[in-house]
């Protein structure tokens, strides 16, 4: 039997708890496998609803994998997510996602303002008729990520952190509860991920609920409230005044992160 089978195998015996009917996101020995690899493993996880969550890994430790598998764009090998209880078939319109900057094709010949009403498609149907409230609320939520000035322009045109800003306001536009996003911080300038974060915590302030894949450790305890810490499985979750420790660093990185590292950090106090 190849690994990814023995694997699927041991997650079918394991007993599955049922996750709280009022959580955004709760994942149940999700395992998901590339060839006889897994990429995550059996990873079990409970985001609290209204809360800022950092999922934080080494890189290859499946942080990206884990959030598209539980979006249902890669196949899992085993386990299952609910989505505010239910199965995310039945929730998606409850979602909004945004996907790292580097998977995205930014040659399109496409506008600013198109790429916002993009995230109304639920709204505009099969015919895509654009409406002036649609453009209005697609406005609005460019303005919220300081994008207004840009809404003719190509999306090509823009800067990379520019770009990011137009996929958060996308995500804006659907109007979601819950928000997933990959890396939103990765290759952005300072004044854009100032902008970024500052709407990330306006929607937590509004009871939503924000689920990012993040890099920079030294950000952790003033960005998030939340932290699931990963390398194929699942090291350490909780609230990061207890979980985002020197020793679940350690657990995560294997090791690998200097002791002038970790001091460095604004680790909570023990």
């Amino acid at each position: 039997m190849n690994t990814a089978l023995e694997l699927a195998s041991e997650a079918g015996e394991r007993v599955t708890h049922p996750a709280p009917a009022d959580s955004p996101l709760a994942m149940q020995e999700l395992t998901v496998s590339y060839g006889e690899k897994p990429a995550v493993f059996s990873i079990d996880a409970t985001v609290p609803a209204e809360s800022m969550t950092a999922i934080i890994g080494p890189n290859g430790a499946g942080k990206s994998t884990l959030l598209k598998a539980a979006l249902g764009i890669v196949p899992r090998l085993s386990g299952r997510v609910l989505v505010f209880g239910a199965p995310l078939a039945q929730v998606m319109h409850r979602i909004a996602y945004v996907p790292q900057r580097a998977s995205v094709d930014w040659d399109f010949p496409t506008r600013v303002i198109d790429v916002v009403l993009m995230g109304l498609y639920r709204e505009l149907g099969l015919l895509h008729l654009v409406r002036r409230h649609h453009r209005e609320r697609a406005i609005a939520c460019l303005e919220r990520v300081g994008m207004a000035d840009f809404a003719d322009r190509q999306i090509g045109q823009l800067s990379g952190g520019q770009q990011q800003r137009v996929f958060l306001a996308r995500a804006l536009a659907q109007n979601a509860e819950l928000y997933l996003l990959d890396e939103p911080f990765a290759g952005v300038d300072a004044a854009t991920e100032k902008a970024i974060i500052d709407v990330l915590k306006s929607l937590k302030a509004e009871k939503r609920t924000v689920v990012c894949v993040h890099h920079d450790l030294a950000t952790v305890t003033d960005y998030f409230d939340h932290v699931l810490l990963i390398n194929v499985r699942k090291i350490a979750e909780g609230p990061v005044a207890t979980t985002f420790t020197a020793d679940n660093l350690q657990k995560t990185y294997g090791g690998r992160l200097a002791t002038a590292h970790i001091d460095q950090l604004k680790l909570p106090a023990a």
